[in-house]
């Protein structure tokens, strides 16, 4: 598998993970207070533990949380790279269309002086 494979993978399974309000709700609330477990979470959130469990799964496949066992519980933290490499890619993309909408404009703007009556050129 290519490098840009694994990358174009990862934002797929990123934006996947977000296309959610209840798991981008767990990134805010884990954003906020730092490490925490699925019961802490599931007592701001009005959806039961397991759900809970089951969107962390999504979020931790996705590669933006990390958990961590502490004696019996799983701790949940934010791990920002994937998101990181998500804002790149879509940084990247926002250039590319607007290097294409000014190049537009250039031809747009060319082609109104080629018509306007007034110019003396």
């Amino acid at each position: 598998m290519t490098e840009e494979r694994s990358g174009a993978e990862s934002v797929d399974g990123v934006l996947g993970a977000l296309a959610d309000p209840t798991r981008r709700r767990l990134l805010d609330l884990l954003a906020a207070h730092g490490e925490a477990t699925a019961t802490t979470l599931a007592g701001r959130l009005p959806v039961s533990r397991q759900a809970v469990v089951k969107h962390l799964a999504v979020l931790d496949a996705a590669g933006l949380v990390a958990a961590s066992r502490a004696g019996r519980e799983v701790r949940y933290v934010v791990r920002p790279a994937a998101l990181d490499a998500t804002a790149r890619w879509m940084a990247s993309l926002a250039s590319e269309w607007d290097r294409r909408l000014a190049r537009i404009k250039r031809i747009a703007e060319a082609a109104e002086q080629d018509q306007d009556p007034t110019d003396p050129a």
